[in-house]
């Protein structure tokens, strides 16, 4: 079974639950529906799974689960982040923000509702193998929370002065380390010998994410553009400049590979890295009118 299979098969069976029935508040449920389907690139379980298969996938429905709930943790993080009280954006994977389409208070309560899932899903597979699933669980929560998760990397931005590093390693980084460390730990490995890789990949997306933001326009990224720009947030480009940040995302993706730790699926996951490479960077024409002398 492919990854994306097992992966909408399990969101699907999830959501499904999730929803309720008659005596759950309809809105709130399609809301939930929507926040998370169609799924994006879903980069972050894709590679969850890819390190669960490349240390063994012996527990298979326990790395389904926890694939799972670290995308809900993603959706809602975007759920939040488009609020007007944030980046008071109106469009997200092309099509309009959740608060957009369903009101802001929905918005909320659909944001709040898939963090709560999230843990849910990873204590309902706990019968599974009860000691993986915790310490997933502790992993999730400490990429998601203060003082090193997602939430601690919004909160960067409301400091007047802001240390890049860790902005970076927590708004971005965060999730990717939860993604190869939860992948690992499924298939019951150490996920401290992963923490680096997800660093890694989640500072080439960040820098990825970057030159995006700056180079393409909100109908090609299917999100507003230039919101670095008009949030007054760092950016790789402003502070790189478009050829150095393409410098600095090669030099990432190629210590991504080195830092592989050792593995039966270790040359899968360095072609992996390699491919994601394309997926994670949409910016090949972008970059080479930027490389193309005039």
């Amino acid at each position: 079974m492919s990854i994306t299979t097992r992966l909408d098969a399990a969101t699907a069976s999830v959501l499904r639950r999730a929803m309720g029935g008659a005596e759950a508040p309809a809105k709130l449920a399609q809301a939930l529906h929507y926040a998370v389907t169609p799924g994006g690139a879903r980069i972050r379980p894709t590679i969850l799974l890819s390190v669960a298969m490349a240390c063994g996938d012996d527990r298979p429905a326990l790395a389904d689960a926890a694939a799972v709930a670290l995308e809900l943790i993603h959706c809602a993080s975007l759920v939040h982040d488009d609020l007007p009280c944030f980046d008071d954006a109106d469009l997200r994977r092309g099509k309009a923000t959740v608060h957009k389409a369903y009101s802001e208070p929905l918005a909320v309560l659909t944001g709040d509702s898939l963090i709560v899932l999230a843990f849910d899903v990873l204590a309902e597979a706990a019968g599974q193998d009860s000691d993986r699933a915790l310490r997933m669980i502790r992993v999730l929560s400490q990429r998601t929370g203060m003082p090193l998760g997602i939430c601690a990397g919004q909160g960067w931005e409301s400091e007047a002065e802001i240390n890049l590093s860790a902005y970076h390693r927590a708004k971005t980084g965060a999730l990717f380390i939860a993604a190869t460390q939860m992948g690992a730990l499924a298939a019951g490995q150490d996920a401290d010998l992963w923490e680096e890789l997800g660093a890694r990949i989640g500072e080439a997306f960040q820098v990825a994410d970057d030159l995006r933001d700056a180079l393409y326009d909100a109908e090609t990224l299917g999100k507003p553009a230039g919101q670095d720009a008009t949030h007054g947030r760092p950016n790789a480009v402003n502070l790189l400049g478009v050829q150095g940040a393409i410098r600095r995302l090669k030099d990432i993706l190629g210590g991504a590979i080195a830092s592989i730790p050792a593995c039966p699926g270790e040359a899968m996951l360095a072609d992996m890295v390699r491919r994601y490479a394309e997926r994670m960077t949409p910016v090949a024409p972008a970059l080479h009118q930027a490389e193309t002398p005039r």
